[in-house]
């Protein structure tokens, strides 16, 4: 009866969730509104009898300024989702323990305390705190059994431990001894580092320590016996001179804090993502093999290797694309991963001992996440179409289990997007998507937006694109190209961006506008360009050396490289591709768009955030500055407190608005857009 008592409250409140009439059926254009009225889905958690699929729900809150995620569940049969987290407070990294009676998550229900684990029983009731660590648990994970959790713990700090709350916000000096000293979001980097304990769950007592020294540890799995956690950390003598990650393994009963570890991997690169096999002999996992110079433009490999150690073997060692997410069958014969290619994102498998790669989703999809208890295997899939929802795979195929944004959408009338593909300048051929803007008439000529996109080792792909719905809704084509240092597209394509930024990258999308404009679509005389970080920095090439653009937005971009150097979180690369900035100024100065403002002549906008120590909103100041010295049309945008990401709410409607404003001022010529520009 309790238990009944709990779902039949949950489905209560999930239709005032999920569930709605409409009075009018007229479909309408997207707005920027629309954009916080869509919940953001999170990956799917398969219970281990497979009938329920645990995920997130993120929605924000333009009033309160704020977002806020919630941990939902589904049947794996489908119907409504039941919501397991009340409102008031942001839940995350849902995890099921194996025996099937807990559905745990981490949260901090009020502002005073740390991220703490917490579980639901299944049978209903409210949520009990397991965890009571003063400085907070950063992730957990069940043991076999059921009984132990391990916790990720930062080593605290001696004003943490006291029992005085005000001590914790009095301002300190930073003591800054590291060679990668600084990282956007968490700041200033220190030596208190995050390491492994073992917690017994229902006991008074305090998490134990496994893992200790100068170093992080990171992606941990329990064996599956429960005696031991294998895990990555860079154990080197500098680990913030190299990207060397290893697989380590170090018992679960350990108590000398890890003085005894076995390293299970000696590759010079990094050695990620361990997965035990269903017997605990063996442990697969992703390697780059290639060499330090390929740095992140490296195709990574799957490879399998003996949980006591010793020579690796490479799965498909031909395959000349991305893995992720891999995991084994439960009967250890098969392993099933993300496959990225070529604009899309495939669920695939292939035999341990060898053969071909089976790809059981492909096509238009794209894979977020996927989740599988070996009867049941959930996926979280977006498309053009559809922001993201779960779905399930099976003989059948794909079924689609919730429609947590359908009925909102389905009042909308969303652009079309084209998958297209055409030849570069020295004939390399690339894909691109062009989404048309609604009530689309191929014998009409539009205005035209260059959106490239981030990275540069990422790529655009089939699913669902904010920024291409709120262009096309307002009257433009949109292009977004994969040119090369995109990703999917095998590791040659990606690395023709080493040390050259801003040449074969803009010949890539200079071509995709060419080919638009030849096929009748595109306004040659209304051309617009602009992106975020690499969106940012290839749009600072493009301004630089072309004059067709008549308006651009360049967010959070790269100008002036060397100033760059101990100021931003990537010295490290910069190193590895441009050589040390004294020693090799030519190559850094010779690539940084800065030393060609002079030529920009195209109305900009500089927009970035006040305290992005990923791409420092420095660079933007120096373009801004310099293009204002020089007399030309610009302006500055910043957001206070904001890092990379912008993450308050009415910070992104501002930022859509101003993107929007601008091209409308400068590429339409629409003088009422003038004051959503300013």
């Amino acid at each position: 009866m309790k238990a009944r008592s709990f779902l039949s409250i949950c489905l209560l409140l999930t239709v005032f969730c999920f569930t709605g009439f409409s009075q009018n059926t007229e479909k309408r254009p997207f707005t920027i509104d629309d954009t916080f009225k869509i919940k953001n889905v999170g990956a799917p958690v398969v219970s281990p009898d497979g009938k329920w699929i645990a995920f997130t729900v993120r929605e924000a809150d333009l009033k309160k300024d704020k977002t806020e995620t919630r941990i939902w569940m589904v049947s794996s049969s489908g119907g409504e989702p039941i919501p397991m987290t009340s409102q008031g407070y942001s839940a995350g990294s849902p995890k099921w323990s194996p025996d099937g009676k807990y559905l745990s998550f981490i949260a901090s229900k009020s502002k005073e305390e740390r991220p703490q684990v917490w579980a639901l029983n299944r049978n209903g009731g409210e949520a009990n705190k397991l965890t009571k660590v003063k400085h907070g648990v950063s992730g957990h994970e069940w043991s076999p059994d059921s009984k132990r959790l391990l916790l990720y713990i930062r080593d605290p700090k001696p004003h943490e431990l006291t029992e005085t709350k005000e001590d914790d916000k009095k301002p300190r000096p930073y003591v800054i001894d590291r060679l990668q000293f600084k990282r956007d979001y968490a700041g200033y980097l220190n030596r208190f580092r995050t390491h492994l304990y073992v917690f017994d769950v229902g006991s008074a007592g305090e998490p134990r320590q496994i893992t200790s020294g100068d170093y992080d540890d990171g992606q941990a799995v329990w064996s599956p016996d429960g005696k031991s956690i294998a895990f990555v950390s860079n154990r080197t003598k500098e680990p913030d001179g190299n990207p060397n990650t290893d697989i380590w393994v170090v018992s679960a009963d350990n108590g000398d804090k890890g003085a005894t570890l076995l390293q299970i991997t000696k590759n010079k690169r990094e050695d990620n993502s361990p997965r035990w096999s269903p017997d605990g002999k063996s442990i697969a996992y992703t390697t780059v093999t290639a060499p330090l110079k390929t740095m992140w433009y490296a195709t990574n490999k799957l490879a399998v290797i003996s949980a006591n150690g010793g020579a690796p073997r490479i799965l498909a060692p031909n395959l000349d694309r991305n893995i992720r997410q891999h995991r084994f069958s439960n009967d250890g014969k098969e392993i099933w991963f993300q496959l990225e290619d070529s604009g899309e994102r495939h669920l695939a498998s292939m035999p341990v001992s060898g053969g071909p790669i089976k790809r059981h989703v492909r096509g238009k999809n794209a894979l977020r996440s996927f989740n599988s208890n070996g009867s049941t295997t959930a996926l979280l899939i977006s498309r053009k179409e559809i922001p993201g929802e779960i779905f399930t795979f099976g003989s059948s195929g794909l079924k689609q289990i919730t429609n947590i944004n359908t009925k909102f959408l389905s009042g909308i009338n969303l652009a079309e997007t084209e998958t297209i593909q055409y030849k570069s300048k020295d004939g390399t051929e690339i894909e691109a998507f062009l989404t048309k803007p609604v009530g689309f008439n191929p014998s009409m000529r539009y205005p035209l937006i260059l959106n490239p996109h981030g990275g540069p080792v990422s790529q655009y792909d089939h699913g669902f694109n904010i920024w291409s719905q709120i262009y096309a809704a307002n009257g433009y084509l949109v292009l977004q190209p994969n040119p090369r240092g995109s990703s999917g597209y095998g590791q040659a394509f990606s690395y023709a961006l080493f040390a050259d930024w801003g040449n074969l990258d803009f010949q890539d999308v200079e071509a995709g506008v060419d080919f638009v404009i030849a096929r009748g679509y595109a306004d040659p005389n209304k051309l617009g360009v602009g992106g975020w970080s690499y969106g940012g920095i290839l749009t600072n090439y493009v301004i630089t050396q072309t004059t067709r653009y008549k308006g651009a937005v360049s967010g959070a971009s790269e100008a002036l490289y060397r100033a760059n150097y101990g100021h931003d979180h990537y010295q490290l690369w910069w190193e590895i591709e441009l050589g040390l900035p004294w020693e090799n100024a030519e190559a850094w100065e010779r690539i940084s768009p800065f030393n060609n403002v002079g030529k920009i002549t195209t109305p900009t906008l500089w927009i970035g955030g006040a305290v992005d120590w990923n791409v420092p909103i420095l660079n933007s100041e120096q373009m801004y500055q310099a293009m204002k010295r020089l007399g030309r049309e610009t302006q500055l945008v910043v957001y206070p407190g904001e890092h990379h990401g912008i993450r308050r709410p009415t910070f992104q409607k501002d930022r859509f608005e101003r993107f929007l404003g601008w091209f409308d001022k400068y590429v339409k010529g629409v003088k009422e857009a003038e004051n959503r520009a300013q």
